[in-house]
């Protein structure tokens, strides 16, 4: 019964977002990838708002119930049968009566198993699409065949697109890369490399007076170049997240002064690499909201480059990896031993990080393991001092963003 109940759910609201697309025929901007999607889409919104009326997916909605609902109108946090009751009513309601729509919807497109993005691009298919990164060893890979199996159902969005929209490609991942050749429409890369279009250049995290204070780096295209500065925002992940929004503003006609002077208003958003007061004058990279091996590199490598008195790493579990499971948590545990200088982990998982960290060197009285998150909380209190900067970051149902309310700055 309940799964007859979702399926009746599922259909309704795939009906009533098809109807609003037809009704409002607004531009869509699609993302996927398997990191960096959300990052990529507050710095699409950030640049879009300046020129025209936009609208992003709240949160992490980008499945067969996220999407419908990003498409349906500005809603939020999901709870329970009446919240879905109000959605229907309040959606069809609007849909007979409601003439406002935003121009622009930028959507996150999410495929966590084989197939979901059909259903997805079914319900939607966007002019502009962007694609993140896929790595070598991606989240949600224990339901695929391997790593190429994600990338071809990401590539699926680009597939999608039609020949007078516009693939935003990654061209620093090489999975990503390649999908140029599965689309018709007009590609532009973006990325560090030489060969880029939007080419990232003099990157740099900065520190002011011992705090975490943001990047800057310049945006390269066609010759130009223009600054840019985040504040808050912290590793090349951010930077990269800035060029793909970029690149859609450019597909929008816009020039490169005009989106460097929107991107002083990016924000990173909460529990994704957003520098957070800590306890005991420390400051706090809260990555809490999730984490993939990829991911997880970068945020090491950012916190290796800050320039601060003592380095922290709360590191969790990574899910949904499957097979590379020890692989990938060794291959960061290696890596957190060059990068910091206190190591706890949470999770029988990564237990092999704290195993491969003291193998490569990390003194094991730095290193601390628990296999819940309620019985880390103490330990990181009394491991701060002064000036610490402290990375947390985990998958989600690690709920380490307990670590971070813990020993945040009330």
């Amino acid at each position: 019964m309940k799964k007859q109940l979702k399926n009746i759910l599922k259909w309704k609201l795939r009906f009533l977002a098809r109807w609003a697309i037809w009704k409002y025929q607004p531009g869509i901007v699609g993302i996927t990838g398997t990191v960096g999607k959300t990052s990529t889409k507050e710095a699409v919104i950030t640049v879009l708002r300046s020129i025209r009326k936009t609208r992003p997916s709240a949160g992490n909605f980008n499945n067969e119930f996220g999407l419908p609902l990003a498409i349906l109108g500005d809603w939020e946090k999901v709870s329970g049968a009446i919240f879905w009751f109000k959605v229907i009513f309040v959606s069809f309601f609007r849909l007979i009566f409601g003439r406002s729509y935003p121009e622009l919807l930028v959507l996150e497109y999410a495929a966590d198993r084989p197939g979901d993005l059909k259903y997805l691009l079914e319900l939607v298919r966007p002019q502009i699409g962007v694609v993140t990164a896929i790595g070598d060893i991606p989240p949600h890979v224990e339901f695929y065949s391997g790593s190429d199996a994600v990338a071809r159902e990401k590539s699926r969005l680009v597939e999608a697109l039609p020949a007078v929209g516009f693939a935003i490609l990654n061209y620093d991942d090489q999975a990503v890369y390649e999908m140029r050749e599965h689309t018709r429409a007009h590609v532009i890369t973006y990325g560090f490399s030489e060969g880029s279009e939007v080419r990232i250049t003099n990157f740099e995290n900065r520190t002011e007076d011992g705090k975490p204070a943001g990047i800057s780096f310049k945006l390269e295209y066609g010759g130009n170049f223009v600054p840019v500065r985040l504040d808050g925002a912290f590793g090349r992940a951010q930077a990269y997240a800035a060029a793909a929004a970029a690149a859609v503003g450019l597909a929008f006609g816009m020039n490169l002064v005009k989106i460097s002077e929107a991107l002083n208003y990016y924000r990173v958003s909460p529990g994704r690499g957003r520098l957070v007061p800590g306890v005991k004058e420390s400051w706090i990279i809260d990555d809490s909201y999730n984490a993939s091996p990829p991911s997880t590199h970068a945020a090491l490598e950012t916190l290796k480059d800050l320039k601060t008195k003592r380095k922290i790493a709360v590191l969790g579990d990574m899910l949904e990896i499957g097979k590379y499971t020890i692989e990938a948590h060794e291959n960061i545990g290696r890596f957190a031993a060059k990068a910091v200088d206190i190591l706890v982990t949470v999770g029988p998982r990564a237990r092999f990080i704290a195993d491969a960290a003291s193998k490569a060197g990390l003194a094991k009285k730095n290193i601390c393991s628990f296999d819940v998150v309620e019985d880390s909380l103490q330990t990181v209190q009394d491991l701060i001092k002064k000036g610490d900067l402290i990375l947390v970051k985990a998958s989600h149902a690690m709920e380490l963003e307990k670590v971070v309310e813990e020993i945040r700055q009330i």
